[in-house]
């Protein structure tokens, strides 16, 4: 609401959409079929600040230098990127959900069964910040918009249909053929069914006022980020 600040929004149904509203729909399926799945944020129910606020502790970020750390909690660039980690288990960083796409999920919780972030981020608490299983990309993108819109950041998650996924970095989906034309079991880019992210909004000194407003950022544990 302070018109000073990184992540102000001067429209006030925006400000009630993406910082104060704890329910939401998150769109997943396929192109042909999508559907709407209720999710409950829940960022202003009793101790989630201060699970946030211990997350933000628990980061690999805190913990080789606690000083830096705190001094760039101001930053929503910052503190996006911090959360964006956390909010994942799989590079051993105390996360707070395990990601798995592929076997059983007959011991833990199938992804599919969480329909709010608030029981999701308790049981981490509650299991001594061990990381939850299962999530995928939805579940990811729910848990990160609640606590970063419980931060005061303005958040919203993004569906993508038919969502191309290149490993290689050079913005195409390759395919390979032999000369008889029998595709090659080579290459690892993919196409998805959807993949669902988050967006928040925050203005961008470091790259001008042209590039002010939603910023992306991704929680699922796709591939490793400069190493």
């Amino acid at each position: 609401w302070f018109s000073g600040d990184d992540v102000y929004m001067a429209n006030e149904n925006e400000r009630q959409e993406y910082v104060l509203n704890e329910n939401g729909i998150i769109f997943v399926g396929n192109a042909k079929y999508i559907e709407a799945r209720g999710w409950y944020y829940g960022q202003f129910q009793d101790h989630l600040l201060n699970i946030c606020l211990t997350m933000l502790d628990l980061s690999l970020y805190y913990r080789q230098d606690p000083a830096i750390d705190v001094s760039r909690r101001g930053d929503p660039k910052y503190v996006g990127r911090v959360i964006s980690s956390m909010i994942n288990g799989n590079d051993n960083d105390n996360g707070v959900l395990l990601g798995k796409w592929q076997g059983s999920f007959h011991s833990h919780e199938n992804p599919s069964r969480w329909d709010g972030s608030v029981v999701i981020l308790q049981k981490w608490c509650q299991d001594n910040y061990k990381p939850v299983q299962y999530g995928q990309c939805w579940v990811f993108a729910g848990v990160m918009c609640t606590v970063l819109r419980c931060l005061g950041i303005p958040t919203r998650l993004v569906s993508n249909f038919n969502s191309a996924h290149d490993v290689d970095r050079n913005l195409s989906i390759d395919k390979y053929y032999d000369s008889s034309g029998k595709s090659l079991n080579i290459g690892k880019d993919s196409t998805w069914d959807y993949h669902v992210w988050n967006e928040s909004w925050f203005i961008r000194p470091d790259l001008g006022t042209s590039y002010n407003g939603w910023q992306v950022l991704d929680a699922t544990p796709q591939e490793q980020s400069k190493g």
